[in-house]
This record gives structure tokens, sequence and C-alpha cells, in this order.
């Protein structure tokens, strides 16, 4: 099978919709599994209702309103007729998110999120089912819930690789047509978990791997990968052909486009991994696979937004070595903190994290019983592959305080006040 994946803004409206099918029926949909994100900003808005949950639960119902209503306005844009089954599921899934929400006894930020969220994708994949059938096309709804099965780490849940590969190959049949969700899976018990924001490309290398896929393909908003995104940085150009190691090398730094679990899997059974323009779907992209050189090899632009810089150093002037920085570890992995960039001397250590859980207070307290703390929030990490000398005049060009630098031979990064 193929394997393709959209994202969100592909599916952001009825038009979107309408082009994902002439995006199959272009390049062919025989033997293809879709998998597909939650419909625009849907994810975003359901973390707003999360919030508005933890804050007042009485203004919950009305904080659904418009969510429901962006669903419903896209299915009054796609069907003519035969629109009132796909109407019935959207309404049955609402009443089931609003009696969670109602019921619901558990305190878990995490665990209420992963059962929110996810019906962005249930929501998006029902109504493009439904549409695929309208149109005449054989698909096959599958709840990535049934296959996708993972611990209870909520919100960045951790892979049961056998049993998920064991579920998705008796779940697919003989379908040749499947449309499936991105981003979710289930724990043991059943409870809905998710795979870490921007998991639906994650998502689509896992049923890859299972199902021995010829090709894994993410239709996106852009020609392929760049070497920089469009939105940071100036006259970005496309990168037709990367190898998977320097493509982990760009995922693990930031580079957006390519979500960094994603390429582990693809690569063990060396499945072809392509990026595409779902507005120009015959043109070429980007192609990733074994053993290719960086086509064109110039410097590679990336940048994190709103770091977090901490610095330690020891109480009584002693050397920060194994102990100290086995401890500091053990603590950033305790309270949830990805770690960017870091750099140690004999007596201090800084460490730029992202506090995409929010418990940047917690730990701080913890590491002021034992170290001097300096934090510094709201920082940018640029991080430039393949420098040169022209490329690292870039960030002097930004005319900020550089607040920590690190080099090796192919790559340069900047912590960067802003």
């Amino acid at each position: 099978m193929k394997i393709f994946k959209f994202g969100g803004a592909s599916v952001m409206d009825a038009a979107g919709v309408k082009n994902l099918v002439s995006v199959l029926e272009k390049v062919g949909y025989k033997d293809t599994l879709v998998v597909v994100s939650a419909m625009g900003k849907s994810t975003n808005a359901l973390e707003e209702i999360i919030e508005q949950y933890f804050q007042d639960k009485t203004k919950t119902p009305a904080a659904l309103l418009p969510l429901k209503e962006y669903h419903l306005q896209i299915i009054n844009d796609l069907f003519q007729e035969q629109k009132a089954e796909v109407v019935a599921v959207v309404h049955e899934l609402f009443a089931e998110l609003h009696t969670f929400l109602k019921s619901n006894k558990s305190p878990d930020y995490s665990f209420v999120y992963d059962q929110v969220v996810s019906f962005g994708e249930l929501l998006s994949t029902n109504i493009i089912h439904y549409f695929l059938l309208n149109q005449g096309l054989d698909s096959f709804w599958l709840d990535a819930r049934n296959c996708i099965k993972t611990d209870d780490y909520y919100r960045a849940a951790n892979l049961n690789w056998e049993l998920t590969q064991s579920n998705i190959q008796s779940q697919i049949g003989s379908a040749s047509l499947v449309i499936t969700q991105g981003f979710i899976g289930s724990d043991s018990n059943n409870f809905t978990t998710t795979l870490g924001r921007e998991g639906s490309d994650y998502s689509a290398a896992i049923f890859g791997y299972a199902l021995n896929a010829e090709s894994v393909t993410i239709w996106k908003d852009v020609p392929g990968v760049l070497n920089g995104d469009p939105r940071e940085f100036q006259n970005t150009r496309l990168l037709h052909q990367i190898s998977y190691r320097e493509a982990i090398e760009l995922a693990f730094y930031g580079a957006s486009v390519i979500h960094p679990k994603t390429l582990q899997p693809l690569q063990r059974k060396e499945i072809p991994l392509f990026v595409k323009s779902f507005e120009n779907p015959l043109e070429s992209g980007t192609s990733v696979s074994k053993g290719k050189t960086l086509d064109p090899h110039i410097p590679c632009y990336i940048v994190k937004k709103d770091q977090v810089l901490i610095r330690l150093s020891s109480i009584d002037f002693s050397f920060i070595v194994e102990e100290n920085i086995s401890y500091i570890f053990g603590l950033l992995h305790e309270y949830q903190m990805p770690v960017e960039l870091i750099q140690n001397s004999a007596i201090s250590f800084s460490v730029c994290v992202n506090n995409k859980y929010k418990r940047l207070e917690e730990l701080i307290l913890v590491l002021r019983s034992r170290f001097n703390v300096d934090v510094t929030e709201g920082v940018d990490l640029f991080t430039i592959r393949h420098f040169d000398t022209k490329a690292s005049q870039f960030i002097n060009q930004k005319g900020k305080q550089v607040l920590l630098e690190q080099r090796t031979s192919e790559t340069a990064q900047f912590v960067i006040s802003v």
C-alpha cells in the first residue's frame, strides 16, 4: 500500500476536502491508506476548550458551539444531498464529547487533553469518509485507536510496536482505500492517547511500517522540504532529495516539515518518504531515502521560538560532574522538559528547554534547593545545518544578544534574546 498524510491546513474547509479528492484522483488511490489531521485550527480550538473546562466547567457547552458550527458548515458546503448520515455522526461525536466533559472526574490535565483533542481527528475523517463515498470512491473508515496501542503517557504516548503492527495488519483486511486518523491511539484500558503535537506524520510512518508500504507521502502547503521555514526566512529553496540521516538531524533540531519520530520506522524498512504540495500534486517535491546526498548542498535554517534558557552553577563552587548531570537530567525527564541544547563547564551547566507542559516553576523550585539558578524565558533557538561564514553572519544581522553559542563541524546553534 501507499500511505498518504494530509494535515489540517489541507482540509481546513470544503475546498480543501474537494482538493484532497482531486489529489487522489490525479495520483491514484488504489491500495492507499489516507491519514488525516483535524480540520484547520480545530486542535487549537479544542485546547482552548480544555483550558475553559479547567477554569469554569459551566461555560464548556457554550464553548463547543463554534467548533460544532464550523464542521457543520463544511458539511453544508460539501453535500448537496445525502448529508443526513454524516450530520448525525457529527452530532453524535459532539454529544459524546459533551458527556465526557460533564462526567469526567479525573483532575489529570494530560488525560483530559487526550480524550478531548482526539475529537478533531474523529470529526475530520468521518466528514471526509462520507464525502469520498458521495464522490463514488469506495472508502473504508478505520478508527486508529483500534490499531495504535500505546502506554498511558498521555500527550506523548509511547508505542507498543508489536501489538500495533498486529492490529493494523488484521484491521486493514482487503480494503483498497482506507481513511484513518493521525495523532491518536489508545492505551491498555482503551482510553484515548495522543502521540504529541504534529504526531499525524508519525502515525503515517507507523502505518507504513506495519504494512510494509511502498512509500509514505506527506501532503503540505509548501513544494516540499525547504531549507528554512518561509514564514521565518527569506529566499528559501527546495531540497530535492535528502537522506534519512539528514532528515532526522533536521527534524531533531526542529524543522517543522517532518515530525522527529516519523523517519525512524521508515528508515528501518527503507520505505521512501515524499513531501509534496497538495496544490501541485504532480510535481516531484522532496524525496527522503537511504544514502541520498543533500541536493542542493546549502545551509538549512531552523528556529524554535519561546524557549527557556536555564543556567545552573554549583552553590559551593564544586564541579558539576556526572552525579550532578545525572540528577539534572532526571529532573528534566520528571518535569517533562524537552531538551533542545546543553552546554556545561567545570562549575556551570546551561540547558535550553521547551516548557510545553507548563511545569517550569515546579522544576525551578526543585533546582534552587541544590544550585544557583538563572532563568531566561522567551528566547529563540536558531540552528544552522551546513553553516558557512555567510550563514553564520545571519545571526549577527538579527541585532539581538546571543546568550549562548555552540558549534560542531556541521551545525551552529545560537540562543538569542528576543
